[in-house]
């Protein structure tokens, strides 16, 4: 995901594609209140746990979150709450397809069969992973 350019405020990103796109997987209804209303209130809350904070007004979300022990603490939490919330959602958007599914290949399929063996074994740790998380579930497969 591209580092964020905000000047005062988050917002909410429009979706890549429409609410329907993802139909049969995922439809339109989910996809207008998991967008609309759910990543909006991590917005809005992030968005009023910054009020007042002059010194953190135009940082990216990316530098807030990575510089996470430098924000008030009594703000902290809710900026890594909301602000995570509002990463994650901004990059979940961003790497659902209507074309997408099936198995990786390439480099990707190669570097997945090497740490965990196959790809159903990768599946079943990844979901392990992210039911395993307190809140929303998260995770992310991350390579350098």
């Amino acid at each position: 995901m591209t580092q964020s350019t905000v000047n005062v405020t988050h917002s909410l990103p429009a979706l890549p594609y429409a609410l329907d796109a993802l139909e049969p997987h995922i439809d339109a209804k989910t996809m207008e209140i998991h967008h609309g209303k759910h990543h909006n209130a991590y917005v809005t809350n992030l968005n009023k746990a910054l009020e007042g904070q002059k010194d953190l007004a135009g940082k990216s979300i990316e530098q807030l979150i990575s510089k996470i022990s430098a924000i008030p603490e009594n703000i902290r939490g809710a900026v890594r709450n909301n602000g995570g919330g509002h990463y994650n959602h901004s990059l979940f958007w961003t790497i659902l397809s209507p074309k997408g599914g099936g198995q990786p290949g390439g480099d990707l399929a190669a570097a997945i069969n090497k740490e965990f063996g196959s790809f159903d074994a990768f599946k079943e740790k990844f979901a392990a992973a992210a039911t395993t998380r307190f809140g929303s579930g998260w995770a992310w497969l991350c390579a350098s």
